[in-house]
């Protein structure tokens, strides 16, 4: 039923019988929402918008009514699809949203770009009315009232449906009257009364009218979103007092609080504070930081109300306030780098502040109004008792100001905002930086040059003529033995630089020739990761070892020779940690001291994470030179560098031209390179890492659509997912295949060979991804189809940039930062890894030129524009890694006092460094004096933190000696943190496994595995599936997710995402290493039982098992059903299977073992090994008696021999069978001597035994308790369990004779 009046009854009966369609009112917003899809990166160019509109519901009304939306029939007829309307429509609004600078619209080329305005309007739903009102109310004047502030807010158009009625007016003139800041509209427009209800809504004023107090609920709702829009705008164009006037206004709003206003008032609800308690706050003016200097009876006095002091106070230290330090440090004259370390300064409580509590810290100038750098700071309730650091780059300019200004906003919380300034009265730059080297106009030398046939036939066929760079440093490099650093941009052969000094070393060789073999002079390279040291083993033994017959050796993490390949070796290819832990004992190997040539690739790398490895290493072999007397020529080889003579400097090169310091510019590249950088909004990582996959699609096939292009991202799931969005792409273009240059067939024959599941799928479209979690089978694969050009596209991980020499006409350098595990968010690369990654552009044997695309966070755009052409200075980091440094070589022998440990530091480049840029080291007196008492200081308080952790012993405040944890750290490349909390859990805890798998997992080496953003609820549901107990309060933490992935290790529970496999690959590449250095800590605190169990972790480690797993379940084919039944058949363990050879075992497990595994497995039993092991002791009182005598607490020796009692049929070299480990395998093995209280009175390591029999001795003190007791022998396996075996000595302890001599 319809009740209306008789006028209007015919237009509704004429509704109902002739119903008229439902048209579009999208023209209305086109302008907003085009601006939406731009800002997302939907619409990237004009086609493109088009083809959105053509999916609107307004394309289908202008195709069936194009009269009601401006066409005619004629144009409808002769544009079926109308795609002339829509180009004028969308090329109409996006003009406009242009000429309001919400995105940038290029006529020419059709391309869209969104800004900063446009996204932020989009994200906050504001209308480009509003934009438009905000540009032409001059929001840009920094000094605005927060009167004028206010105004600006009021008239946003998103407060159009605000209505002002006659009869409200009385009221409103009534409220403006309790306003307190000036409205500057006229209450009869709507921005003057929604100027008046916004402050009657934060002051909490009552208005009666029921129109009024539903006007005031819109304008309060709207008001919020519109005012923290403007203080991103603000914040955007780096407007400081702006940003902070619109950020006070929307949190005013949201709590309903002015600023000047105490700030307890947003916790009177929940702490029940009376209206007196606030009104006297207030009258008093007492701020928060007053309140806190009082005690609970005074500030019941100051609000006079004597039992409410407590609960102010306790108000007062809920309100969230961060407690910050700021450093500052130059990099060069223009640029500052200030690292913030931030303390929540606040009681935590989850009905006051959730799980999270947000900041916004920026640093401004207050001369120039300026916000230079500006983050948004997330505390986390369980990270709240952490320090946080943040750490980035901002300009500086001379005259320097007296100060710049950090503000600490909450997003939150009213009235809790701070400024801190940052002084630079002491500030001391950085002197400019000398010029770079001239690339000189000569000649480029033939081959002919070397002089030497048989080099000249290395190089036939790859080149005729060295190139200009190689021709300027040629006589330095082959004709003279001196020092060398070469600066030189990526693909300027520095690979040649290199090979002609190992040439050098070799003609030097021949005119001695002489001397013993294994003391020939050799050549060290060493690379800064295995990746590349694999690639220039594979190169240099093709062209050193088939060409000239010398030997190359790999020595890295994955491969260890042993010392006889090593005193062989001619060229020994290594990483610098590798080489750091074989140079600490250099006295005790001839083969480090015959070394003739080091050559450091990439050592710019010096100022990195692993900077200060690469120091060390250069360090102690300018030391052992200058000890042994005997040359080491130095070569480093690095991109171009902004102080060169520093490092020249400290590698002992003259810096005058042409004596061994080559340091060209970045434009020498012998292919010139286009660089494009393109900055993405947005906070978060990875919606950012989506936001880029559009634009690195369109920029393959802008600029290299048949040509090979590159794809850097940060992690192995980015390869994944941005390989997957690529392909998703081509599946959406008109040729889905058409990155792919071979026949289809011949790929899917060649996909089903692969082991990864997303390579599978990507590579059939011509697409790759490539990182170190690839099995070897997979990533020759991709490199082969690669470099041969089949496939177009590779997404790979940053490490290929410095590894592996493949040719792209396009890099993509998608993100610039990765997730660092350590400090649990994402930080920059380097930008020396971003200088690497872009020089794999244009290769010169391929390319005319090189295309580089750098795609990074919006705030970092001219910070990146500035330093890829100018090159950041390289500083050391070793100060904050010295520890660990000094440790070795205290244990090495090298420092024994303090005068020893300041003059080490002078080989340093850390030293050079500190001299030239006192302030970035935090020096702030660069006298003689200053200097000497600076680095005593450093060395007292490094030796006293090695002395609280049990590695040192420091005598008379002077001498220095290592103890025995000192030697361990120092021997198994530990920080010297782990070995103290390993001692400390050994000692305190109660021995179970699931407590030293926990300890293992607690040390300091696992600190960096990565704990990616959700991983946290990964981790709680892989802790509910497995056996032994974690910290639930830890999950985030990288050391609980490391004792989670070792116990799934064991039980081979299923990971829940593939990026595991990888971690625990890298958790088990560290344990073995830490597990030996803890089974020595346990020998030397005397600990047989915690010792014994380490010794089977290891065994679990390998052979991923449980105690409680039956062994034989480590032999091919036998799981637990095959175990149970051959323990049926009465073969209960691996010695039964070992005992009988592979005719038992084919007895044992015939018909439980499918056929295929059986001879696999007959082969495994052939070659493990059955031992017998048997012990003496030796002395003068000893041997004559059985049971032998020995007294009490005098040192004696064991003479132990072991013998393999079956046949070994498995060759010598052949590895274990290891199918649940990731690398290779040998059998290793310790002995160890117990008492019968659980006291170990002996250990030794014994490795491979590459006899059948073996003897050694142990020397161990007798126990103290007299009378007839039994030593324990122990022989343990390292690897395989069930082989270990134990003989009991039975002793008669007597006491000690006074003076006598109990042994030898």
């Amino acid at each position: 039923t319809m009740i209306t009046s008789h006028t209007a009854l015919p237009r509704y009966l004429q509704l109902l019988t002739r119903q008229a369609a439902i048209e579009s009112n999208f023209l209305k917003q086109l302008e907003d929402h085009l601006n939406a899809e731009v800002s997302s990166g939907t619409v990237t160019n004009i086609d493109e918008g088009v083809a959105w509109l053509s999916y609107t519901y307004l394309y289908i009304r202008m195709l069936k009514n194009p009269l009601c939306y401006g066409l005619n029939f004629e144009a409808r007829e002769m544009d079926p699809q109308l795609e002339a309307a829509r180009y004028d429509k969308i090329k109409a609004a996006a003009k406009r949203l242009d000429e309001q600078r919400m995105l940038r619209y290029d006529p020419r080329s059709g391309n869209l770009a969104a800004t900063d305005l446009g996204r932020t309007a989009s994200h906050f739903y504001i209308r480009s009315a509003s934009i438009e009102t905000f540009n032409r109310m001059n929001m840009g004047a920094s000094a605005m009232s927060d009167d004028d502030a206010l105004n600006i807010l009021c008239h946003a158009s998103e407060f159009e449906n605000v209505k002002v009625r006659p009869e409200e007016l009385p009221e409103m003139d009534k409220v403006k009257k309790e306003c307190p800041l000036e409205v500057k509209s006229p209450v009869e427009e709507a921005a003057g009364k929604v100027s008046v209800l916004l402050q009657a809504y934060v002051s909490q004023v009552r208005v009666t009218g029921f129109t009024l107090v539903s006007d005031t609920n819109y304008a309060a709702q709207n008001g919020a979103r519109v005012s923290r829009a403007l203080f991103e705008i603000a914040l955007r164009k780096g407007l400081c007092t702006l940003a902070t006037t619109f950020s006070r206004i929307s949190r005013s709003i949201d709590r309903r609080v002015w600023w000047w206003e105490t700030p307890l008032r947003q916790l009177a609800d929940v702490m029940k504070f009376p209206d007196s308690v606030i009104r006297n706050l207030e009258d008093r003016h007492a701020t928060v930081d007053a309140l806190l200097d009082m005690d609970a009876r005074e500030v019941g006095q100051l609000v006079h109300h004597e039992r409410m002091g407590d609960k102010v106070l306790e108000g007062a230290r809920t309100l969230p306030r961060l407690q910050i330090e700021t450093e500052i440090q130059p990099v060069t004259r223009q640029i500052l780098r200030v690292t913030i370390k931030i303390t929540a300064a606040f009681k935590w409580s989850r009905r006051v502040h959730g799980t999270v509590e947000p900041f916004w810290i920026w640093v401004g100038d207050s001369d120039n109004e300026h916000i230079y750098h500006s983050e948004n700071f997330m505390l986390h309730e369980k990270q709240r008792n952490e320090t946080h650091t943040l750490a980035f780059t901002i300009p500086i300019f001379e005259p320097l100001p007296p100060q710049y200004f950090v503000h600490v906003l909450s997003d939150r919380w009213v009235g809790m905002d701070e400024v801190h300034a940052v002084s630079f009265k002491h500030l001391i730059l950085p002197d400019q930086h000398p010029p770079h080297t001239d690339l000189l106009d000569l000649t480029p030398l033939p081959l002919s040059a070397l002089q030497n046939p048989r080099f000249e036939a290395l190089y036939q066929g790859r080149f005729t003529h060295f190139n200009p760079v190689q021709t300027q440093l040629f006589h330095t490099l082959y004709h003279t033995n001196r020092n060398v650093l070469a600066g030189a941009p990526t693909g300027s052969g520095k690979t040649l630089i290199a090979e002609l000094s190992i040439l050098r070393m070799l003609n030097n060789r021949a005119e001695r020739d002489g001397g013993s073999r294994h003391l020939e002079p050799k050549a060290v390279y060493i690379a800064p990761l295995k990746a590349l040291a694999r690639e220039r083993v594979k190169d240099w033994r093709k062209r050193f070892g088939e060409g000239l017959g010398l030997c190359v050796l790999e020595l890295t993490g994955d491969v260890t020779p042993d010392m006889a390949a090593l005193r062989r070796a001619d060229i020994i290819i290594t990483t610098p940690e590798k080489w750091d832990g074989v140079t600490r004992s250099w006295q005790k190997r001839e083969y480090v001291r015959a070394v003739r040539v080091v050559i450091i690739d990439e050592i710019h790398l010096l100022g990195e994470d692993r900077g200060p490895v690469l120091e060390v290493i250069v360090s102690r072999m300018r030391y052992i030179s200058a000890q042994t007397d005997q040359e080491c020529r130095l070569v480093g080889l690095s991109t171009a560098l902004a102080n060169a003579h520093d490092l020249a400097d400290w590698l002992g090169i003259d810096p005058r031209p042409g004596r061994g310091m080559y340091n060209f510019r970045p434009s020498v590249r012998p292919v010139s390179m286009e660089v494009h950088i393109r900055g993405f909004p947005g906070k978060h990582y990875c919606p950012r890492m989506a936001t880029m996959n559009k634009p690195t699609y369109s920029a393959i096939m802008e600029h290299s659509p048949v040509n090979p292009a590159l794809v850097f991202v940060a992690s192995r799931r980015q390869t994944r997912l941005t390989a997957l969005d690529l392909i998703s792409y081509c599946a959406a273009a008109d040729n889905p295949k058409q990155f792919l240059h071979m026949p289809e067939e011949e790929v899917e024959t060649l996909a089903l060979t692969l082991r990864d599941q997303a390579l599978k799928h990507t590579l059939l479209y011509g697409v790759a991804i490539h990182h170190a979690g690839l099995n070897d089978h997979d990533r020759s694969t991709v490199e082969e189809l690669f470099v041969s050009g089949r496939i177009q596209v590779l997404v790979c991980t940053a490490t290929l940039a410095w590894g592996v020499n493949f040719p792209a006409r396009l890099v993509v350098v998608k993100g610039t930062e990765f997730f660092d595990g350590k400090s649990g968010r994402y930080v920059d690369f380097p930008i020396t890894d971003v200088l690497q990654m872009m020089g794999r552009a244009g290769r010169p044997q391929f390319d005319d030129k090189g295309i580089s695309c750098v795609f990074v966070e919006q705030s970092k755009k001219n910070f990146y524009k500035k330093f890829l052409y100018e090159p950041f200075p390289v500083e050391s980091s070793l100060k904050d890694v010295l520890h660990n440094h000094m440790n070795a070589e205290v244990a090495g022998g090298t420092i024994k006092n303090k005068q020893d440990a300041v003059e080490y530091l002078t080989w340093t480049y850390f030293f050079r460094r500190l001299l030239v840029n006192p302030a970035y080291y935090h020096l702030h007196e660069s006298s003689t004096d200053g200097v000497q008492k600076y680095l005593l200081a450093l060395i007292d308080t490094t030796m006293d933190d090695l002395e609280n952790a049990g590695c040192v012993e420091i005598e008379d405040d002077f001498h220095i000696v290592a103890t025995t944890i000192g030697h361990i750290a120092s021997y198994y490349y530990l920080d010297y943190r782990s070995v103290q909390l390993i001692r400390d859990a050994l000692l305190a805890g109660d021995g179970s496994l699931p407590e030293l798998v926990q300890v293992l997992a607690d040390t300091q080496e696992f600190d960096e595995l990565p704990v990616r953003h959700n991983e946290e609820l990964l981790n709680e549901q892989l802790a509910n599936e497995l056996p032994w107990p974690v910290d639930m309060y830890a999950l985030d933490s990288p050391h609980t997710k490391a004792a989670l992935l070792l116990q799934a290790h064991f039980v081979h529970a299923p990971m829940p995402i593939s990026d595991y496999i990888n971690d625990t690959k890298s958790v088990l590449d560290q344990s073995l290493r830490i597990l030996n250095a803890m089974v020595d800590i346990a020998a030397d605190e005397g600990l047989l039982g915690s010792a014994l169990d380490l010794m089977r972790l290891s065994q679990m480690i390998v052979q991923a098992a449980m105690p409680e797993d039956s062994d034989l379940m480590q032999l091919p084919g036998v799981d637990e059903q095959a175990a149970a039944a051959a323990q049926r058949r009465g073969v209960s363990n691996l010695a039964g299977v070992l005992a009988g050879g592979a005719k038992g075992a084919q007895s044992a497990f015939g018909g439980l073992v499918a056929p295929k595994h059986m001879s696999k497995l007959c082969s495994v039993v052939d070659q493990l090994p059955v031992m017998s092991v048997t012990g003496v002791v030796e002395g003068t009182a000893a041997e004559r008696k059985m049971p032998p005598t020995v007294e009490a607490d005098e040192d004696y020796t064991l003479r132990v021999s072991i013998r393999r009692t079956n046949a070994a049929r498995g060759g010598r070299s052949a590895k274990l069978y290891t199918p649940h480990f990731h690398k290779p395998k040998d059998l290793g093995w310790w002995l160890a001597l117990g008492a019968e209280d659980g006291e170990l009175l002996a250990l030794k390591r014994i490795g491979t035994l590459q006899n059948n029999s073996y003897s050694t001795n142990l020397t161990f003190a007798a126990p103290l308790e007299h009378g007839a007791t039994k030593l324990a022998l122990w022989l343990v396996a390292d690897a395989v369990r069930g082989l270990d075996k134990r003989q009991d000595i039975p002793v008669l302890v007597v006491p000690a004779r006074n003076g006598g001599e109990g042994g030898e």
